[in-house]
């Protein structure tokens, strides 16, 4: 991987996604592992203390694929919560894990199953539990 800005991850987020990686199948174990490198590198910190401007769980982000010049609008979910959220990208799907911890401006190479790279973009978080006082959602 040529591109990893650091990250900051919500604590909270960080006890639940260490639990979906301690318990992923074998078919989630590329993205799992992905995730898991991510938890390790990130600064975990307070739901209180994240800025304004980092995807945390449950953030609606507005971000490019650059690999395919393709803007979009999801809501960054656990797989649980996938089926009741309109917009939702699943934390264990290979995009959604490279979301996780990034500032509006930052850029990732993130690896995809079978060799692949996407590169990402955060364009703007719409919506952010934490700015909204939501600290345990």
């Amino acid at each position: 991987m040529s591109s990893r800005p650091p990250i900051i991850i919500n604590r909270l987020d960080a006890e639940r996604l260490q639990r979906l990686i301690d318990q992923a199948s074998d078919k989630d174990r590329f993205v799992a592992d992905c995730l898991e490198e991510e938890l390790e590198r990130g600064e975990v910190i307070d739901p209180e203390d994240i800025p304004e401007d980092v995807v945390s769980m449950n953030s609606q982000v507005q971000f490019t694929d650059l690999t395919r010049n393709r803007q979009m609008i999801r809501t960054l979910v656990y797989p649980h919560a996938l089926a009741s959220t309109e917009d939702g990208i699943s934390v264990m799907a290979p995009i959604g894990a490279g979301l996780i911890g990034l500032r509006i401006g930052d850029e990732i190479d993130w690896p995809l199953p079978g060799g692949g790279e996407a590169r990402l973009r955060i364009d703007a978080i719409l919506w952010q539990p934490e700015r909204e006082g939501q600290f345990h959602r």
